[in-house]
């Protein structure tokens, strides 16, 4: 063979590289290899013979945190619309776990079966309750989707992956909680908004960092806005305050957030507008006077002090929050030290089921609504949290591995792989906002659908009408335990007052529950 031709042939893997790597820089469909180009491709080939690996060599798929490969799998071909199927049985250890939630099916019921659709295909299930309704806000509403996106800002999420999300949730008929960080242009592609409103009140503070009503009416007058979280406490890091680096600090993020330009931007831990309960409960309704809408809190749980002081002053006096965010302290997308992370506040079960029994004693649970966050975007978790009381669920790290998460644990390096939770434009080039907008969309009418499924074997025509009688916790095999009696729920703890019931009895059995 000449040299000639032995040049051309050796030439020819270097080409396959280099075109290769062409393919992956302009593709939009894989963030990883368009971060990555050629060497990406290593993590799908591990990917697909992962089972195999793990089945001889690394774990099981049911025994990775905070999210289990099995879990994973199951957003990811959700938000795909592949086959989220799973064969051959439980991999879960249900005989000898602690813990464990069983629904109980029942053979028959009054609930006509829907029709046959794809995973999928978008069923609407709204609240089961009006949203500020019980307070006659000017903008009370009913929320169009029991699931919604939870609270992440821009500067901890980059911009495409708003978006992404944004247009992910107005496809979905969701709302979108902006998080703290203030309503951004990424934020307004078209959902439905709550605007949470944290420590530093971004967007919403004047030029000495103090809150400014004025600047709040202009933002919710201008925005689409439909109701308003205050932050007391977050599920990664309760009663921690935050610090943005300066570094981060871009002129975007700084007109955003009304701060200065490269400067550190320290975020109190507690807030400067009230001090107690009963100050908390005039702002609140000051807030909602103001911009008319509703106006609620979000906490994790800890000391019950203030719980049971917020349920006796909306007992006895006409002042209330229209809703009340649980976070249970598993979760949350924030980057927090480990001993927060880890060791403080209760986890969602526990601290949501005192919470709401607090309410449920003093006559005042009807007059809220009541939503859930941590980790309950897993149709198994959101199911008891409809159990124990919920009325909808926020879901955040599961929405981000709708588009393209792959667990990589690097939030708080600014390092994500996939372009999420990262300000490095190079690598917030590789996440495409329209490509990933369908996969969330995709996820939450999946998920949605799945709840409107098991609430059919459970014989009723919503997840908010599943009781604590529905659910058995197992003690391994040699106990199981309701749901009701492990938390100590009395009779018609859980559900919607009768009104509310057939109000969206009525609603899911109409034409209009069907997209």
């Amino acid at each position: 063979m000449s040299s000639k031709w032995a040049r051309a042939l050796s030439a020819l893997p270097v080409a396959g590289v280099l075109g290769l790597a062409a393919y992956d820089l302009t593709q939009k469909r894989h963030a990883i290899l368009r971060n990555f180009p050629v060497v990406g491709h290593a993590r799908y080939l591990l990917e697909a013979v992962g089972p195999e690996l793990r089945q001889y060599i690394v774990s099981g798929n049911d025994e990775e945190r905070p999210f289990s490969r099995n879990q994973r799998r199951w957003i990811y071909s959700s938000a795909k619309l592949q086959n989220n199927y799973f064969g051959f049985g439980a991999d879960n250890d249900t005989e000898f776990s602690q813990g464990y939630p069983i629904i109980k099916h029942r053979t028959f019921s009054d609930i006509s079966p829907a029709t046959a659709q794809q995973s999928g295909a978008g069923d609407i299930v709204p609240a089961a309750k009006v949203l500020g309704g019980h307070r006659e806000r000017r903008g009370a509403f009913r929320p169009s989707s029991v699931v919604n996106v939870s609270a992440m800002s821009f500067g901890s999420l980059s911009a495409a992956a708003i978006e992404a999300i944004n247009r992910g949730a107005a496809a979905a008929g969701c709302l979108h909680n902006t998080g703290e960080g203030g309503l951004s242009p990424h934020h307004q592609h078209g959902a439905d908004l709550t605007l949470q409103i944290g420590t530093s009140y971004f967007g919403c503070r004047d030029d000495d960092g103090r809150f400014d009503i004025a600047r709040l009416k202009d933002l919710v007058a201008a925005h689409p806005v439909k109701s308003i979280e205050i932050k007391l406490s977050q599920g990664a890091k309760p009663g921690l305050g935050g610090l943005l680096p300066g570094a981060k600090v871009t002129p975007e993020i700084a007109k955003i957030r009304g701060i200065p330009v490269g400067k550190d931007c320290a975020s109190p831990s507690r807030h400067s507008e009230f001090d107690s309960v009963d100050s908390m409960l005039d702002w609140v309704e000051m807030i909602a006077d103001e911009t008319g809408v509703p106006v609620g809190i979000k906490s994790a749980v800890g000391n019950m002090d203030f719980w049971s002081e917020l349920v006796d002053l909306m007992s006895t006096t006409e002042r209330g929050v229209d809703f009340v965010t649980i976070d249970g302290g598993e979760g949350g997308t924030g980057a927090a030290p480990l001993l927060f992370s880890e060791s403080v506040a209760l986890p969602f079960r526990v601290g949501f089921a005192r919470v709401y029994e607090q309410f449920a004693r003093s006559g005042v649970a009807d007059h809220v609504t009541f939503i859930g966050s941590g980790k309950l975007g897993l149709p198994d978790n959101a199911v008891v949290a409809f159990a124990l009381g919920c009325d909808m669920v926020n879901v955040a790290r599961e929405v981000m591995m709708s588009i393209g998460c792959v667990q990589a644990q690097k939030c708080h390096t600014d390092k994500c792989p996939t372009g999420v939770a990262t300000q490095d434009k190079w690598l917030a080039h590789g996440l495409d906002p329209m490509n990933k907008a369908d996969r969330a969309t995709n996820y939450l009418r999946t998920l949605r659908r799945d709840l409107l499924k098991v609430s059919e074997a459970c014989g009723v025509a919503h997840p908010g009408l599943i009781t604590a009688d529905d659910l058995d916790i197992l003690y391994g095999h040699e106990s199981a335990t309701s749901l009701r009696e492990v938390y100590g729920y009395e009779s018609k703890w859980g559900v919607p007052n009768e009104f509310d019931t057939a109000e969206i009895v009525s609603l899911m059995s109409g034409p209009a529950t069907l997209r």
